[in-house]
């Protein structure tokens, strides 16, 4: 079969600042969660590294159908602005296709903007119809995910290996875990892929609010996924992340949440969730200055 060529164009408007929509765009736990184009599909991630020279790889399941390899390989990254990456698609052991995608971000206030342009080339048959519809999905999926995603970031000034320790220590964590006043009554703890934390947040006026952390990924120094529970193997109410990037001699720690809901992503910020959540990075920064 003779392989075809097509540039592929799509756009969506978000209701997001960009600093949020770049995050749901590049953040490995972010793509793990709007990377299937519809809830018949499971995407199982096999590699992700958003860095330039870093790959991500994936397996797309649906029944009946065969398996599907996609690997992305990011070419260049301008944080809030730009991305570009190559994509394979392949199965059964056969490149089905190659692309160039190219993303453009921009955008003013609470409100952003996102064309991706794919440069496609159909190598062992056309993808053209099997892109629209599925990149076309996906990017719908990520719009409505960046409209419920909170992202906190905080410099601190000290080693990435001392902020991680910090966080990933099962004797420390609870310690500064939580906004100013609050303290954490740890049930169960282990801070490992497959782990989880079971504890209650306790607020100045003695409130007892139940939380679980079920730990999905951990690497070293680098990130780590999690999902958050409404109380023990309560329901979920959001898909967490938090991030460690070398920036000269400081940390920069970002700390991400797709809330399950726009209702419960709305409810959070009505209750302060942003600044009580900066309150809880103070004092990671105060706690890890004091070491």
């Amino acid at each position: 079969m003779s392989g075809s060529f097509a540039t592929l164009t799509f756009e969506r408007e978000v209701a997001a600042p960009v600093s949020v929509l770049w995050q749901a765009w590049t953040a490995p736990a972010a793509r793990a969660v709007w990377a299937a184009p519809t809830p018949a599909v499971t995407v199982e991630h096999l590699e992700a590294d958003t860095r330039v020279g870093g790959r991500e790889v994936s397996l797309c399941r649906q029944a009946g159908e065969r398996t599907i390899r996609c690997e992305v390989g990011w070419l260049e990254l301008q944080p809030e602005a730009r991305s570009v990456n190559y994509e394979v698609v392949g199965a059964e052991g056969r490149a089905l296709s190659a692309a160039l995608v190219t993303a453009d971000l921009a955008g003013t206030g609470e409100r952003s903007r996102l064309v991706v342009t794919v440069q496609l080339s159909s190598l062992a048959e056309n993808m053209e119809a099997g892109y629209r519809a599925g990149f076309g999905a996906a990017l719908g999926n990520l719009a409505g995910a960046a409209e419920r995603t909170m992202v906190l970031q905080r410099v601190i000034r000290a080693p990435r290996s001392l902020v991680w320790g910090a966080w990933m220590n099962p004797e420390t964590l609870p310690q500064w875990w939580g906004p100013d006043g609050f303290s954490c009554a740890t049930k169960r703890i282990d801070l490992r892929a497959g782990g989880e934390w079971v504890f209650d947040m306790i607020a100045p006026d003695g409130t007892v609010f139940p939380n679980h952390h079920r730990y999905e990924e951990v690497r070293p120094e680098e990130r780590i996924r999690y999902s958050l529970h409404w109380g023990e193997n309560g329901p979920k109410h959001a898909d967490a992340w938090a991030a460690f990037e070398v920036r000269d001699e400081a940390t920069v720690v970002t700390l991400g949440m797709i809330f399950s809901t726009a209702a419960e992503f709305q409810e959070a910020r009505g209750f302060g969730a942003v600044e009580l959540g900066q309150q809880t990075l103070r004092k990671l920064e105060r706690f890890v200055a004091s070491r």
